[in-house]
């Protein structure tokens, strides 16, 4: 069969025309100044369009800029060479996207694409890491990700392990505590603390608690010596002695407020009561909570039943401004910082004592933490509190100073005189010993408000300090720090820090007993004034 030579020649043309369009038309200006900025997008300007020589090759645009100069570069390029030391793994884009590329000398952006005229048109997107480079880092960084998966993991499935097998003792023994030798009771009758207090219970369960006797009675609650189950062993089962305070379900409030300052393990220290555990008695309507147990009781049941030695009131009020300093604290001992606390009811009834007759502050139910975030109006709002008897005579007039936190600090510090005076009036070393009365001791058994404004603000009473007190040199400096913090003036008051020191610079006790059994004897006419006035 014979074709027409038109019918030929047509085909010939439409031949050439495909393998011309197999060849890309790419815009082709070589260097010249341009207006892109090198942001957003830009046409290059550029006013020739040139057949590329060789099928496979793409678009390229290049912008530069080397001090004022900018400049753009279009050309058609192989992609399977490198074009000024890079490859060009974009020539398959359809729109031109300048990306920039470092070391090369100036600002540099490349862009290559598969389109007739698609470098014309550009689009400049933020610096992207060379695909080398991505590589590298992920290839440096995944044995590190698989590495951290599985120590989470492993540790993950440890935790998960143990919880499981302390699920299974716990359905064997309802709880074993006989690893938590917390903070219980020794034989010989003195507390020992465990790096294990306010962690014991965390279970759903309440702790296995047997309540013994009733030892004390206050405002909101009632205190007993219980006995907490320790585990079985091979002669029985063991106890541990405990004291449990109980709360009645209207006093949630005061139970709360004592819990959350018990809960703060900067609380800790050796003259704040140790602290075991919270719990809230649903079936009872009860709230407790759980500490050490002191058999000496607190200290005005102390002082009630024995007469002191010298060295007894150096160990009491030295720790009692102790536990005090550490309370107004604003950092731990180790430096660490704290929020500062104010009891605001201390007496001689919220004072236990412990086996070597050091004091340990306990009730906390009306006790402040002084956080920075307190408001004028949040502190004014926390009321007139504390035991009439031992309120400072700001707080009886209600006009504590509310823009100083120091303010509350100081009214602690007034308190705690009134208990020192309490201590040293049943002290040998003063002499003759009277039975044990409170401060202010002519005033009722239970004084109201009014009944103290009128000794303290109106009077200006304080407890008596007789001159035969002042005949042993360690009573004379306790006599002067104790004037000294209950000063009607707040501002004038010592810091319970200072009280502390005051205590620990004092010579040995042994010493001073010496001394005080010496001819050199103070006068009995000298007022604590006039040694104050000879020591100056």
């Amino acid at each position: 069969m014979s074709f027409p030579l038109s019918l030929c020649v047509s085909t010939s043309v439409a031949s050439s025309m495909t393998m011309l369009k197999l060849k890309r038309l790419c815009k082709f200006c070589d260097v010249e100044s341009t207006s892109c900025t090198g942001t957003g997008s830009c046409m290059t300007d550029c006013s020739i369009t040139s057949i590329c020589p060789h099928p496979e090759d793409g678009c390229v645009s290049i912008w530069r800029k080397k001090d004022d100069n900018v400049t753009i570069d279009t050309i058609c390029h192989n992609p399977a060479h490198k074009l000024h030391g890079l490859v060009l793994e974009d020539y398959n884009n359809s729109k031109c996207e300048m990306r920039e590329r470092n070391g090369m000398g100036s600002q540099f952006f490349i862009c290559s694409c598969s389109e007739d005229e698609c470098n014309d048109h550009l689009f400049f997107t933020p610096y992207s890491l060379d695909s080398q480079v991505v590589s590298v880092i992920l290839v440096s960084l995944v044995p590190l990700l698989v590495l951290a998966v599985m120590v989470i993991t492993s540790f993950y499935w440890y935790r998960i392990y143990h919880q499981r097998r302390a699920g299974v003792k716990r359905k064997k023994t309802p709880l074993d505590f006989s690893d938590a030798h917390a903070i219980m009771m020794d034989d010989d009758g003195s507390d020992s603390s465990s790096t294990h207090a306010n962690n014991l219970n965390h279970n759903t369960e309440l702790l296995p608690i047997e309540l013994d006797a009733q030892v004390g009675k206050g405002r909101f609650a009632e205190v007993y010596k219980a006995k907490l189950k320790q585990g079985a062993t091979g002669a029985g089962e063991h106890f541990e002695t405990v004291a449990v305070k109980i709360f009645a379900d209207e006093e949630y409030a005061s139970w709360k407020n004592e819990k959350d300052i018990f809960s703060d393990a900067d609380l800790r220290h050796e003259n704040v009561l140790h602290f075991l555990t919270a719990e809230d008695h649903k079936v009872e309507k009860q709230y407790w909570l759980i500490t050490a147990y002191h058999p000496r009781g607190n200290l005005q049941e102390y002082l009630t039943r024995h007469v002191i030695s010298w060295d007894d009131l150096w160990v009491l009020g030295g720790s009692l401004a102790r536990g005090v300093a550490h309370l107004h604290s604003d950092h731990t001992l180790c430096g660490r910082y704290k929020v500062p606390i104010v009891h605001r009811d201390i007496k001689s009834s919220n004072i236990l004592v412990k086996g070597d007759l050091t004091c340990v502050l306990c009730d906390f139910g009306l006790g402040l933490r002084l956080d920075n975030s307190l408001s004028v109006d949040e502190l004014a709002n926390s009321g007139q509190v504390g035991t009439a008897r031992y309120m400072a005579p700001e707080v009886l007039e209600s006009r504590i100073n509310l823009e100083n936190i120091e303010s509350f600090k100081q009214t602690d510090v007034y308190s705690m005189a009134l208990v020192l005076w309490e201590i040293t009036s049943r002290c040998n070393a003063i002499g003759e010993v009277k039975d044990y009365e409170p401060p202010f001791g002519k005033v009722r058994e239970h004084p109201c408000v009014e009944s103290m404004k009128d000794s303290v603000l109106r009077d200006r009473g304080r407890p008596e300090i007789p001159n035969s007190w002042i005949n042993h040199p360690g009573i004379q400096v306790v006599c002067g720090t104790i004037d000294e913090c209950w000063d009607h003036d707040p501002e004038a008051r010592l810091t319970a820090q200072c009280v502390a020191e005051r205590f620990n610079d004092m010579e040995h006790p042994d010493k001073l007993s010496v001394r005080s059994n010496s001819e050199e004897k103070i006068p009995q006419d000298v007022s604590a004034t006039e040694i104050e006035e000879i020591e100056k």
